[in-house]
Order: C-alpha cells, then sequence, then structure tokens
C-alpha cells in the first residue's frame, strides 16, 4: 500500500493505492469521508490529521513517498495560535526583536516535525528524535540545537504549560572555537578598498569600536559624543547600555560622512531617508570589500569585532576593560582573545628548538 497527496476537485486528498482487497477497503472505509474517484481510478480520504493518524493506525505497514514516511500536513490552528501567542508573550516580556524571530522560528520547525500530533502529547522523546533525525541529519550548529531547546523550554513552561519535562533535555556539549582574527594588515586593506565613504564608515566603525552589526545599524548621530570622544550603544544584546572611546580619525571620518549623506533618524540609512540600513546590504558591502581586498578567507562582520578585541589585547589593553568595551557579561567570554593573540603566542619556545 503506499499513500500520497492529491488534489481533487480543489481540494487536498490523501490517495490510497493498492491492489483489489475487498477486506482493504472494508478497513478503509473506517475512516470518514473515504471515497472512490472514478477520473483517478483510487481510493482517498480527508487530508486531515484526523484521517492521517487513523491511516497509520489501521495500516502500520503503509509506504509514503518522502523520507521521514509521512505525508505532512499542513498546521493546525491551535499549532498557528500557540506560536502567536508565544510571539505575543515574548514581546510583552521585551526581549528583541531578533530573538523573538530565532524562537518563533525554532518552535515551529520542531512542531512540522512532529506534526499532527497534539500539543499535549508532545515529549521528550520527540525532542530528541528531532535532534537525531533533524538537526543531527542536517549538520546543524550546536548553538542552533542549544536555541532549540531554549525556545522549547519558553513555549512548552509559559505558551502550552504541559507535562513536557524540559528540565531533562540533555544540552549538547558545548564547543569551545578559537575566534576568527585578521591581522591588522588585513583590516586596513579590507577599510581602504571601498572609495564610498558611507561604506567604508559602517565598517570602521565596527573595527573601531568593536561593534556588532545590530549595534551599528541602530546607532542614530546623537550616540556620537565628539566633545568626550564617546559613542553611547544603547539597548545592546541582554538589554544594556555601554560606552566606548571613539578615536579623532572616526569622528573626522563621521563628520564628512554626515555633511554628505544628512542621515535624518538613523546613523546609517538605506535609500529612502528615515529607512533603517539593511543586514544584508551591510553584509554585501563587507563581502565587496573582501573581494577588493583579495582576501580569501571567509570574513564576516563579527571577524571585525573579533579582530579588534584581539589587537587591544596585543596592544596591552587589561582584559577587563576590554570586557566592558564589548560589553560581555561574563570574563570568560572575553578570555577566548587570550588564546589567539599573536605577542603571547610568538613568546612560547617550542621544545622542539632545544634538541639539536
Amino acid at each position: 500500500m503506499k499513500a500520497e497527496k492529491i488534489i481533487h476537485k480543489g481540494e487536498p486528498r490523501i490517495k490510497i493505492d493498492f491492489p483489489y482487497n475487498k477486506s482493504i477497503i472494508i478497513k478503509l472505509r473506517q475512516i470518514p469521508d473515504t471515497k472512490w474517484s472514478k477520473t483517478k481510478n483510487t481510493w482517498h480520504i480527508p487530508y486531515t490529521k484526523e484521517a492521517f493518524k487513523q491511516l497509520k493506525e489501521l495500516f502500520p505497514e503503509i509506504e509514503f513517498p518522502n523520507k521521514k514516511n509521512e505525508i505532512k500536513l499542513p498546521f493546525s490552528i491551535a499549532y498557528l495560535n500557540s506560536i502567536k501567542k508565544l510571539e505575543l508573550w515574548m514581546q510583552h516580556k521585551r526581549y528583541s526583536v531578533s530573538t523573538i524571530t530565532s524562537y518563533c522560528d525554532c518552535i515551529k520547525i520542531f512542531l512540522k516535525f512532529v506534526n499532527p500530533k497534539q500539543l499535549n502529547e508532545i515529549s521528550n522523546e520527540d525532542m530528541v528524535n528531532f535532534v537525531n533525525d533533524y538537526i543531527i541529519t542536517n549538520k546543524l550548529s550546536y548553538s542552533y540545537q542549544n536555541q532549540v531547546i531554549n525556545s522549547a523550554r519558553l513555549f512548552f513552561n509559559e505558551i502550552i504549560k504541559s507535562d513536557f519535562d524540559i528540565q531533562k533535555l540533555d544540552r549538547p556539549r558545548r564547543e569551545h572555537k578559537l575566534p576568527n582574527v585578521l591581522s591588522k594588515s588585513e583590516v586596513a586593506s579590507i577599510l581602504s578598498a571601498l572609495k564610498n565613504i558611507k561604506h567604508t564608515s559602517m565598517l570602521s566603525l565596527i573595527y573601531a569600536c568593536g561593534l556588532r552589526r545590530s549595534e551599528l545599524l541602530n546607532l542614530k548621530s546623537s550616540n556620537v559624543d565628539s566633545k568626550r570622544h564617546l559613542l553611547l550603544i544603547l539597548n545592546s544584546k541582554g538589554k544594556k547600555d555601554r560606552i566606548v572611546p571613539i578615536s579623532d580619525k572616526i569622528i573626522e571620518m563621521l563628520r564628512n560622512y554626515y555633511k554628505l549623506y544628512k542621515p535624518k533618524t538613523w546613523l546609517f540609512e538605506g535609500e529612502k531617508v528615515g529607512e533603517q540600513y539593511s543586514e544584508q546590504s551591510l553584509q554585501s558591502v563587507l563581502k565587496l570589500a573582501v573581494l577588493k581586498a583579495k582576501i580569501t578567507k571567509p570574513v564576516t562582520l563579527h571577524w571585525l569585532r573579533h579582530s579588534y578585541a584581539t589587537h587591544l589585547l596585543e596592544s596591552g589593553t587589561d582584559l577587563r576593560y576590554i570586557q566592558e568595551l564589548l560589553g560581555h557579561k561574563s570574563s570568560k567570554t572575553t578570555e577566548i582573545y587570550t588564546h589567539v593573540t599573536e605577542q603571547s603566542l610568538q613568546k612560547i619556545k617550542s621544545p622542539f628548538d632545544d634538541l639539536f
């Protein structure tokens, strides 16, 4: 027996293919609204989670056309409503827009995987299967797996209030990756590769002040205190504000940029006046700069922030100050830069040198 989705008379149905067998037909007719189609020469049942569930119970051996051995059913109203409730709850708790989007996306993908289960039927076993059959199979990252568990914790505890025991979910073993760092000459090549002062100013400010992508895009002209040589970063990651020093060179660059572009709302705006510059456009600017600088490394915007921290450490800046400048909650996060500073590594003498 085989089953697949079809459209019959404008409606989605589940087509059932099998050699003629009276006993199968009798069992199949136990599913409400089972019909025979003369035009398609097949039996078909409603395209609903109830009919699908009953079909699998009656015919456990039935085959389906995809890898998951099932027909993907559309989201139920309960699924859609619960995701909307999660979004509203997170907005009420003042989570950032990016966090809300990430959590809702994670839950949506997880619910697609367990569909058509009822929300209160979902168990820890479903999450284990999701990790094994979706996350690991698709070679998704540790951080994504952790994010799925975080979103599930919030969703089932606060929205569904089910018996799904989030506390028993095992988190993946923590990765300990070194930050990607550019040399000062590579940074200089990237920043000098572009002729557009707006593009150069954006990339320069990220490196000069160790900014995250979102922090740069959320800047307003009022955040630049040229008299005190400070940059005020508001409502950053973790709802934290911080100030970082800004050099005369950057201030002069920003003044020249401001005179030319005269931004109204945001320090860096898109094509329309008052419109925030987009993340995608900023990434494209960096990609073009890296290409023109003839650097073959897969440089990202965050590499500039990593390079800022590492270069500060190499120049003798205290790790505690760097932690404050980057806005890190824990000093352990900042300590990763001690593992990639050239000067510290170059001072280490290999025992090989004493062998001969």
